[in-house]
């Protein structure tokens, strides 16, 4: 089974139907159906609550964040990946956890609209079109 780490971004064009937003659904409706292995990363639950609260009520906001804590497993960011982040190739800080999380957690896919940001990531990082169009494939 694949094991993805879904970024943020991607999260939040499914909550707010951001234009393409219907990919990202698809790559979370194969994580529902066990059919993927999907995972995020702690700090971005906090970061999805502050983003979706500016969006929706705390009410919607906190339902959607508890579907998101249901649906994926959750890795941490311990003080030891967040140490090893600040020596990642990738600029972007809260972009190098993440790749660090997913190395630490043998991950295969980064799935990300931000495909620039992971350019210099020891793992993969498909956009959620790329990652299905690969899926695909493979089932044919």
């Amino acid at each position: 089974m694949k094991k993805i780490l879904i970024d943020i971004n991607v999260i939040m064009d499914v909550a707010v139907k951001r234009e393409g937003y219907k990919s990202g659904q698809k790559v979370i409706d194969y994580c529902s159906k066990e059919k993927i292995e999907g995972h995020v990363c702690s700090h971005e639950i906090t970061t999805l609550s502050y983003l979706l609260q500016k969006a929706y009520n705390r009410q919607q906001a906190n339902e959607f964040i508890k579907k998101i804590i249901d649906l994926f497993s959750i890795l941490p960011a311990t003080g030891k990946v967040l140490r090893e982040a600040l020596d990642s190739e990738i600029s972007d800080y809260e972009d190098a956890v993440i790749e660090v999380t997913g190395l630490k957690n043998d991950i295969e896919f980064i799935i990300t609209r931000n495909i620039a940001d992971f350019k210099k990531s020891r793992i993969d990082s498909l956009s959620p079109e790329e990652f299905l169009t690969r899926l695909e494939f493979k089932k044919q």
